[in-house]
């Protein structure tokens, strides 16, 4: 059996070709342009609830309801959720990887956080797109003045 070979101490860097597959390099890529993304979509929702008109004043069950009857601003709170749900996710996708130690602890820790994940998204998309303001049979009482009176 032969001693391996050492470079030479002058020789140039020998660049190791990279391993792995792109997954990383894509929610790496995820990451910064979801954090972009999701500052103008924050502002703008910020700056539409709390800035114009009456303030935090304004923020009630019927403001939430008469945005939410516009498409616009269902697609506006829908990619802000799951951007920010994706991108938290993997963020602590990350995290996990970077400290959990043992195979079984990650591979536990991931899965409550992918289903945990899951239940927050499926969720409030069903809560943005089934949302009804004027549910039929309510107490007049209690509805937004928009809607109308049986």
């Amino acid at each position: 059996m032969s001693a391996p070979t050492i470079p030479a101490p002058r020789a140039g860097y020998q660049r190791s070709k990279a391993k792995g597959s792109g997954f990383e390099l894509g929610a790496w890529l995820f990451m910064r342009l979801s954090g972009i993304i999701l500052v103008v979509l924050i502002f703008g929702h910020l700056i539409v609830n709390l800035w114009l008109g009456d303030g935090v004043h304004q923020l009630d069950f019927g403001f939430v309801a008469g945005k939410w009857a516009h498409p616009f601003w269902q697609i506006w709170d829908l990619t802000m959720l799951w951007l920010a749900m994706l991108h938290g996710t993997n963020g602590v996708r990350t995290i996990i990887l970077d400290y959990a130690e043992r195979p079984a602890t990650r591979l536990t820790l991931q899965f409550v956080l992918y289903v945990a994940s899951a239940v927050v998204i499926v969720l409030g998309t069903l809560v943005i797109f089934t949302f009804e303001p004027c549910p039929t049979g309510a107490d007049p009482s209690l509805l937004p003045s928009f809607c109308e009176a049986p």
